[in-house]
């Protein structure tokens, strides 16, 4: 999978309306936050990377594939899903296969599309599924079949079950996404996904003075849910700097017990800004102060992170600033799972 750190628009997917106009709070309770980093970033020219440069050279050869990628495409992790663009014409839309220890070369066929957008005219679009492939094994493939051919190839991962260790490195009511989410969060099975993580846009817990609240109406509306299913961990992007929460919720909430500060809830998921993967906008250096009692750790630096997950219960996570020439953790965290082994997994003092 790919690495955390996204940029101004995040890959993401999962996931309202009250407004506070008046918030009166204990001064108390906020002065008791996390640490705020005290490296500081070098100011630097922002320089776009350069058109000519090699990642944005077209492949040569007549009708080469271009951009190709590959999703997995079952559930259980015996299939990939392979795509390219072609430019000159539509050509082949089959991929050859095979395994690293194997010579019988397998043919899949898949489709191809284009479409037009105003005076723009898209590539050629191809999809092709690769099905009943083996468990943790290394498959090369070749696309571009008749015309130019390019080859390359991918690991399927180990069987799906709930200690199998995993690696990747670091989304209004009624709505159509509201009821998706609302069907889809029952659906979970524990014993056999452990670990439930949500990746979104815009962060519910942001302490920096950027996008401040702009997922407040979200929040209020699914908050519920991510408490109730014990979700453990949620990614988000939009603000470009690193922030870790504590498991803490906010939705004990109503107009006549007026509790609408965030709380520590051990059912709660921790929240994680990764916005930092880089932008023409640069750094969200400017940080409410003093820093809330619920931000465990905030850096105003680009970086990316990791989580390792381990087995059903444990799970690493580490986040490195990219401003560092050799590698080294500016913030970590042992994760324990939620639903499996709910223990206090308190970073804060």
């Amino acid at each position: 999978m790919a690495a955390l750190g996204s940029s101004s628009c995040c890959s993401v997917a999962v996931v309202g309306a009250v407004l506070v106009l008046v918030l009166v709070l204990n001064g108390a309770d906020l002065c008791n936050g996390g640490n705020t980093s005290t490296f500081v970033r070098k100011v630097e020219k922002t320089v776009d990377m350069p058109l000519d440069s090699d990642v944005f050279r077209v492949p040569p050869g007549y009708n080469a594939p271009q951009q190709v990628h590959i999703t997995q495409g079952d559930h259980v992790g015996k299939g990939v899903i392979v795509s390219w663009v072609t430019q000159d014409e539509p050509g082949s839309s089959a991929v050859l296969y095979w395994s690293k220890n194997s010579e019988h070369r397998k043919t899949a066929k898949g489709k191809v599309n284009h479409y037009k957008f105003y005076n723009y005219t898209s590539g050629y679009i191809h999809h092709c599924t690769l099905d009943n492939l083996m468990y943790n094994t290394k498959y090369y493939y070749e696309v571009g079949i008749g015309h130019t051919v390019r080859q390359f190839w991918f690991i399927t991962p180990p069987e799906v079950g709930p200690d199998v260790p995993y690696t990747f490195g670091l989304i209004g009511k009624y709505t159509p996404q509201y009821i998706w989410l609302e069907q889809e969060l029952p659906k979970v099975n524990r014993s056999e996904t452990p670990w439930l993580i949500v990746m979104m846009h815009s962060p519910w817990y942001n302490s920096y003075n950027y996008h401040y609240m702009e997922g407040e109406t979200m929040r209020v509306m699914y908050e519920p849910w991510f408490v109730q299913y014990q979700v453990d961990v949620v990614f988000a992007g939009h603000v470009h700097a690193y922030e870790r929460s504590e498991r803490v919720s906010n939705i004990a909430y109503n107009i006549v017990n007026g509790l609408c500060s965030p709380v520590d809830d051990q059912s709660a998921p921790v929240y994680i800004t990764i916005g930092d993967g880089g932008n023409i906008e640069g750094l969200a250096t400017n940080m409410t102060e003093p820093q809330p009692k619920y931000s465990a750790y905030r850096e105003a630096s680009f970086g990316h992170a990791m989580f390792d997950i381990k087995n059903r219960t444990h799970a690493y996570f580490s986040w490195n600033r990219n401003q560092d020439n050799y590698a080294a953790e500016a913030d970590s965290m042992w994760f324990f799972n939620r639903f499996w082994h709910p223990v206090d997994d308190s970073t804060s003092v």
